[in-house]
């Protein structure tokens, strides 16, 4: 039928078919812990899992001005060893309220302060060896500031039409998980009349 969604399980979703059976931290820093896990899995035969714990939840920031412009930050991620240019986005810790985070974050890597938020997506980035949530905020009635970023961080910010960064996600420039998935829900909204 039109209009109407459903959902499909395979298997019954409140019952986890991995056993635990002994876990030990063997690796940790101030933003993550790594865990070796013996464990039976689902078909009861003897194995290892690594689990990154995160301790922060990963925010990502989509500001739009009323003339249709966001703002993306470029910097050198280490752990890629390339250049990326992705939206606003850091760590907010876990015991800290998630919107005095974003803004926070907009504020530090772009000197923006926002009158009106919006929660748009909640997501698991990669739940095949860790736990991180990342949350993502639509940013609108901007006024401009003045960057303060962190001491490990040397940004170039750029503001740029909405159209361009959606063609950056589409031609592969952009790459970053938290930015591809904000910038498509925000084309998407764009797309439905509800932006």
């Amino acid at each position: 039928m039109r209009g109407e969604v459903f959902y499909f399980s395979a298997m019954n979703e409140q019952h986890n078919p991995w056993t635990l059976l002994d876990a030990k931290e063997v690796y940790a820093n101030p933003w993550i812990s790594v865990e070796h896990h013996e464990v039976l899995n689902p078909s009861g035969k003897p194995g290892i899992y690594g689990k990154v714990h995160f301790r922060n939840v990963a925010i990502g920031i989509i500001p739009i001005d009323t003339d249709g412009n966001t703002w993306l930050v470029g910097q050198w991620r280490y752990p890629l060893d390339r250049y990326s240019w992705e939206i606003p986005e850091g760590g907010g810790p876990l015991k800290v309220d998630i919107l005095d985070s974003a803004k926070r974050e907009l504020e530090e890597e772009c000197g923006l302060h926002a009158e009106k938020w919006t929660e748009l997506q909640r997501l698991h980035l990669s739940n095949s060896v860790g736990d991180e949530l990342g949350i993502l905020f639509l940013a609108q009635d901007l006024k401009e500031g003045i960057a303060a970023p962190e001491e490990t961080e040397q940004l170039l910010v750029r503001k740029v039409p909405l159209t361009v960064a959606f063609q950056m996600v589409e031609d592969g420039v952009i790459t970053d998980s938290l930015s591809v998935a904000g910038l498509q829900k925000v084309q998407l909204l764009q797309l439905q009349g509800k932006l």
